[in-house]
């Protein structure tokens, strides 16, 4: 999988990859990580990237044509998918984060300030995707949680893939609870069901504690769960 970033800040992005598993899946080559920063294309010799928006208003606006010129200096491989990270856009979930494995590169634009110049839009033509209803200062944050969340789902990345597929939201359900050792903290003891061996009451304990968890917490899932549990009944 190559990951094109198209930042003003490419060590926003490349430090993130310098740590814990997604530098295992770098250094393995499973994922790619390539920065393209607008400045390097600007015709300004300021290397300025933004400008007032006509109609006036309050901050600044990213210039179409760095950004168009640094968009269409990436080599585009097969099966390619062009994202732009944007509040407007529709938001990242599980069921999307397995769609986007299916592509051999992902190509994703980090906006600013009050945002794009629509040229920039009409001219690229971007997916918009966006990791909540809130606004950042900028689009690297959601750029690495997208390429965090698609890049473990890939094979290799994490050391079981069961892992990637036990995870919240996988089954449209919370996660259930996790212990380790000791047996008892503070007077806090693991479920006897956990030590019993029988991975059969094991599974069905730990489907209660996810199905319970995310009626309690998380309401609007479980709904849809189990419309879709009665569906398939």
């Amino acid at each position: 999988m190559i990951f094109d970033v198209m930042t003003l800040f490419p060590e926003m992005i490349e430090n993130y990859f310098q740590y814990s598993i997604l530098k295992r899946a770098v250094d393995s080559g499973i994922v790619k990580i390539n920065t393209i920063n607008p400045r390097d294309y600007t015709e300004n010799k300021h290397k300025k990237v933004d400008d007032i928006p006509y109609g006036g208003g309050a901050g600044m606006v990213l210039m179409a044509q760095p950004y168009v010129d640094a968009y269409e200096s990436i080599l585009r491989q097969d099966n390619s998918i062009t994202i732009m990270l944007s509040p407007q856009g529709e938001p990242l979930t599980d069921e999307l984060v397995n769609k986007l494995t299916g592509y051999n590169q992902i190509i994703l634009m980090c906006g600013h300030y009050e945002g794009y110049d629509e040229r920039i839009r009409e001219i690229i033509n971007p997916k918009e995707i966006s990791i909540g209803d809130f606004v950042l200062t900028g689009g690297e944050l959601p750029a690495l949680c997208l390429i965090d969340a698609v890049s473990r789902k890939l094979e290799g990345t994490l050391g079981h893939i069961e892992s990637a597929d036990e995870d919240s939201f996988s089954n449209g359900l919370i996660e259930y609870p996790h212990y380790t050792r000791p047996r008892e903290y503070r007077g806090l003891k693991v479920p006897e069901v956990l030590l019993n061996g029988n991975h059969k009451e094991i599974n069905e304990f730990r489907l209660r504690q996810s199905i319970e968890r995310t009626q309690k917490r998380r309401p609007d899932l479980y709904d849809k769960y189990i419309k879709k549990r009665d569906n398939n009944d």
